[in-house]
């Protein structure tokens, strides 16, 4: 900020004469209708991403009045901003490609404008990381609000949800079992309401690692985006965001530790969270000169049971998780089970989690939110793999996956890219059995690019008819947090990279050994020399910023956030 200045004094235009400058923005405050009371009251930014093309954040116009509700409330003024909005369905050829630019949108903006703390609105999938990566790199105060997910449908008794119920039906109509007018009514209960997805997808679990981060008031990242207390989260963050800028801090550099991040890692494993999450987790770690240790998260996992009983690990949904209690009920369960949460840390309304949780209603659905000793799984939900396919590292979320290919050894069938995929996997002449493992490469950072949610592979059709349901399946992508099946993703270095991956030949064998954690091309190292001979690196893109993203990207064990907008390289205090 502008020395001691606050509110609409700071920042003041460069136009080498600082009254001139006040003067004329005071003149287009008058032009916006508003009095000179304004001046001297906490300026709160308000980043509205509602859009069209974001049907998930049809209700942050209803947020926005309501934040802005509570910061007059409070005495503050609020002033409203965009940034760009991204929906999974509706960016191509993936959201992650431009989850970047909205975090680099997202910094300029709390550099640029007047103001003297921040609420972001945030919910489908890459918004919240990117917004936290931005407010990290600003270090402005900041708060997230998240729009919340879906309320459940029910067809014929049934109650369905989306995502994970969007692709078993789908995989159902797909080989016949369904009819394509019975997916057609059940698709109208789908996505009943406004929201994101309702289940523990990548929206869920990132507006939960916002809330242990210490970004989200204790409570929100629940309630469902229909609920009043929506509304009444959003007022009273918007109340809260009046204190941060009248105090100044916390920071968002001082809310991202090392003791917050294994916090969050804790979390995401008791979830039984996304692995999106893990890259995200990665970019914001980077973000404040941290490094998210793998081996570390696969480490808390082996400690930490899976406790939410939500689909797409569990049976139920968000809805249900909120009136069990939340993720307050389920960190006290976490402390109870002494698997080393840090209950010191601290939460967005300046308490520590422990005395959050001593607070916190008792009460909670032990078949909801399992209590340590009566785990959904006994551990772990995200495993962390090494081996000669994956030098830097590979993730598969064990707790969703067939327990009878956690240990499996077949030959390669190899994918060269998503077109590819899409022209061969159902063919009824394609040369597959149950026992082949599927590989998908061209499909990371670089490569796709963008490391689109391509990793959880179709089962072949011939196969699939038969009654397959789960296959080994590696790839350099990623797969949606609704997803499940015995699928290995982030293979790092990616094939574009010159990963091993890119050295894959149809009938080499593979071992999967997820209890050993290892994931193994075997092949000679003399016949991979040979083979490495005669690669050589993709063509990239030209110009704009498909030529800064690839190459700038770094890749997924780091976060895939570009080289150029971490902090890794500076120190930093814990």
């Amino acid at each position: 900020m502008n020395g001691a200045k606050r509110g609409f004094s700071s920042r003041l235009t460069r136009y080498g004469d600082e009254g001139f400058a006040a003067f004329l923005r005071d003149s287009f405050l008058r032009a916006g209708g508003h009095g000179p009371e304004v001046q001297g009251r906490p300026l709160i930014a308000i980043c509205n991403t509602g859009s069209d093309y974001n049907p998930c954040h049809a209700t942050a116009p209803q947020l926005v009045e309501a934040i802005a509700r509570g910061v007059a409330q409070a005495g503050g003024t609020p002033f409203v901003f965009p940034t760009i909005s991204l929906h999974e369905s509706f960016a191509y050829p993936t959201s992650m490609l431009l989850r970047n630019l909205m975090s680099m949108d997202t910094e300029e903006m709390l550099r640029a404008l007047p103001l003297d703390a921040a609420v972001l609105i945030g919910g489908c999938d890459k918004t919240i990381p990117a917004q936290l990566m931005g407010a990290i790199s600003a270090d402005v105060p900041t708060l997230s609000v998240a729009v919340g997910p879906m309320l459940t449908g029910t067809h014929r008794g049934e109650r369905l949800g989306a995502c994970t119920d969007c692709r078993r039906l789908w995989g159902e109509a797909r080989t016949g079992r369904l009819s394509e007018s019975e997916l057609a009514l059940a698709q109208d209960e789908l996505m009943p309401t406004h929201g994101t997805c309702m289940v523990m997808g990548t929206a869920s679990t990132m507006a939960c690692i916002s809330e242990v981060l210490g970004f989200m008031l204790p409570g929100g990242a629940s309630i469902p985006a229909v609920h009043s207390g929506r509304l009444r989260h959003a007022e009273a963050t918007g109340q809260r965001a009046v204190a941060l800028a009248t105090g100044g801090r916390p920071l968002p550099s001082q809310l991202v530790t090392r003791s917050s991040i294994r916090n969050a890692c804790m979390t995401l494993q008791a979830l039984g969270g996304s692995t999106n999450a893990v890259i995200h987790l990665a970019a914001i770690a980077g973000r404040a000169g941290l490094a998210l240790d793998l081996d570390e998260l696969d480490e808390i996992g082996k400690i930490t049971p899976v406790l939410c009983d939500l689909k797409p690990v569990g049976r139920v949904y968000m809805q249900d998780f909120h009136a069990a209690g939340g993720l307050p009920a389920l960190l006290r369960e976490l402390m109870r089970g002494g698997v080393g949460f840090d209950g010191d840390t601290t939460t967005a309304n300046g308490r520590t989690w422990a005395e959050v949780i001593e607070d916190w209603p008792d009460w909670s659905d032990p078949t909801v939110i399992r209590p340590a000793g009566d785990p959904v799984v006994p551990g772990q939900a995200i495993s962390v793999l090494h081996g000669s396919l994956a030098p830097n590292g590979a993730v598969i979320k064990r707790a969703a996956m067939s327990g009878r290919l956690q240990s499996h050894e077949g030959p390669a069938l190899v994918f060269e890219n998503l077109e590819d995929l899409a022209r061969r996997i159902d063919d009824p002449d394609l040369e597959v059995t149950e026992d082949h493992v599927l590989v998908l490469r061209n499909a990371g950072p670089i490569g796709a690019p963008g490391m689109p949610e391509a990793g959880s592979l179709p089962i072949p059709k011939k196969l699939a008819v038969r009654g397959v349901r789960d296959m080994v399946r590696i790839s350099d992508a990623r797969m949606s947090g609704t997803a499940y099946g015995a699928v290995v993703l982030h293979v790092s270095p990616e094939a574009a990279a010159g990963g091993p991956l890119a050295l894959v030949r149809d009938g080499d064998r593979i071992r999967l050994d997820v209890p050993g954690r290892r994931i193994d091309l075997l092949v000679d190292e003399e016949v991979l020399w040979a083979r490495r001979g005669n690669w050589s690196a993709p063509a990239l893109p030209t110009r704009g910023y498909a030529r800064l993203y690839a190459t700038s990207v770094e890749q997924a064990e780091l976060g895939c956030d570009f080289d150029f907008l971490t902090a890794r390289h500076l120190p930093a205090d814990d």
